[in-house]
Order: structure tokens, then C-alpha cells, then sequence
């Protein structure tokens, strides 16, 4: 067989780029929305957030401004390992967030895309459930390489001490 023809697994520095690059253009995306939302004049922006207090048009805004920054870290810096702990932290903030409105009883589709169902014909809920899945994807794609690439070092730091 030629050498040339085997597959070689993809190093987790691979898979860590392939995340970032997917976490970046996914927040990226739900930055921009959030942004676009938050200059908007709908009357749900100034309702107070039922977790924060703040108005849901600062909320928006707040999200929007660190869904872009790490956005910019996933997709402009090669520090992919950075980028996906970011990408967790974020993640882990808006899985909380989630959890706080389930525990006080929210029954409101998130808002997360703002304006943007409308222009992109989705009902509200139709967009909740698509951001409960990239918010699945994010987390567990960031939580998973982590550990995988944690777990890989500690391999090769135990095979390093038993030579």
C-alpha cells in the first residue's frame, strides 16, 4: 500500500481551528442580529429582563458586543484553543440564562434573533428551537474538544513519564 493513500487522523489542533471557525460564524451571525435588534424600536426592547432587570434592549446589546468579540477571536486569531474556551464561557452563560427563565416560569420563545425571524419568515418559536440547537453545538462542541484535548495531553504526559 502506498503511503501516500493512509489517512491520518486529524490532530485536535484541527478540530479546534474547524470549531472555531463554525462557534465565530455562528456568533458571529447571532451578534449581528442581536445588534441589529437592539436599534430597533419595538416595545419588547424597553420591557425589563425578567433575570438581569436591565431592559431587554441593553441585554441585546451586552450579548451582541461579547457574541462579536469572540466572534472576532474564532475567526481572526489563530488562538483556537482560547477561542473555544471563550466559546464554552459564552455558551455556559447562555445555558444559565436559559435555566433562570425555565425556573421562573418564562414561557416566551428567546428573542434571540430579534427582528430577523421576520425578515427571514420564521415564527418565533421556529427560531428558538434553532438557537436551542446551535446552543447544544456550541456547547457541546467547545466542552467536548476541551476535554478531549485535555485528556489527550494527559495521555502523553503519562506515556512521557513511563518511558
Amino acid at each position: 500500500m502506498n503511503d501516500n493513500s493512509v489517512e491520518v487522523e486529524p490532530s485536535s489542533a484541527v478540530w479546534l481551528k474547524r470549531f472555531a471557525i463554525s462557534a465565530g460564524m455562528i456568533l458571529g451571525l447571532t451578534g449581528l442580529a442581536k445588534l441589529w435588534t437592539s436599534f430597533g424600536d419595538v416595545k419588547l426592547l424597553m420591557v425589563a429582563d425578567p433575570i438581569t432587570g436591565l431592559s431587554f434592549r441593553y441585554m441585546m446589546l451586552l450579548a451582541a458586543v461579547a457574541e462579536l468579540a469572540i466572534a472576532a477571536v474564532c475567526l481572526v486569531t489563530k488562538a483556537n484553543r482560547l477561542a473555544t474556551v471563550l466559546v464554552a464561557w459564552m455558551a455556559t452563560n447562555f445555558l444559565v440564562y436559559r435555566l433562570g427563565l425555565w425556573w421562573i416560569g418564562w414561557k416566551k420563545p428567546c428573542g434571540c434573533l430579534g427582528n430577523l425571524t421576520d425578515t427571514l419568515g420564521i415564527t418565533p418559536q421556529t427560531a428558538d428551537h434553532i438557537i436551542k440547537v446551535l446552543l447544544a453545538y456550541l456547547l457541546v462542541g467547545s466542552y467536548g474538544l476541551l476535554i478531549w484535548r485535555w485528556r489527550r495531553g494527559r495521555v502523553h504526559c503519562d506515556s512521557e513519564v513511563s518511558s
